[in-house]
């Protein structure tokens, strides 16, 4: 029997590396954005709030110990530090948009470690002067939130930090509604 290019895709795994967001910020963030729930958004879950580092994509399950590797031999050195959020906004245009953020503030230190980390995997990473970090908290619902005759307003202020002391290689499951930590590299 030959199996199809469908079938093929279906053992593949998505993988993506990751900052995961403390459990007191997580928390805080689902508090906030309760206000906005009967809104065509589709929250994330809070323990799925993460800061995406790099989409590494679909890849064999035989190459995963290699990944791993690639990435915790490539951050081994890296010091942690500390972001600063500011907003929860509509994203990526508030015009048009498609996702609701918590952005921060411009962070060197995340865009070297992007870089570092795609470099490690073969990728070729942009360079960053500065890279501006985002947690996804929800997903607009495009047909329903055109169908609104007034759109809302979502924007505000909130200073929260955090500090990223180490990165995780996930597995995205279930079209993104379960992620499964594959490894953690601690950063010094």
């Amino acid at each position: 029997m030959f199996l199809n290019a469908t079938m093929l895709d279906m053992q593949k795994k998505k993988i993506f590396v990751e900052i995961e967001v403390p459990g007191q910020l997580k928390r805080r963030l689902a508090q906030i954005i309760a206000k906005w729930s009967d809104l065509p958004i589709k929250w994330m879950k809070e323990e799925n709030l993460h800061i995406t580092v790099s989409f590494v994509g679909y890849v064999d399950e035989s190459v995963l110990p290699e990944i791993c590797q690639k990435v915790r031999t490539g951050v081994e050195n890296f010091e942690a530090f500390d972001l600063e959020f500011d907003r929860i906004e509509l994203g990526p245009n508030a015009a048009d948009p498609k996702t609701v953020w918590l952005t921060g503030k411009p962070c060197s230190e995340l865009g070297v470690l992007n870089e570092q980390v795609e470099r490690a995997l073969g990728m070729r990473p942009e360079s960053h002067k500065e890279f501006r970090p985002h947690i996804t908290l929800g997903r607009i619902r495009k047909l329903k939130w055109d169908e609104l005759a007034e759109k809302p307003e979502i924007s505000e202020k909130i200073n929260v930090s955090m500090t990223v002391d180490s990165l995780s290689i996930m597995e995205s499951k279930g079209g993104g509604a379960e992620y499964v930590s594959l490894e953690e590299c601690p950063l010094v």
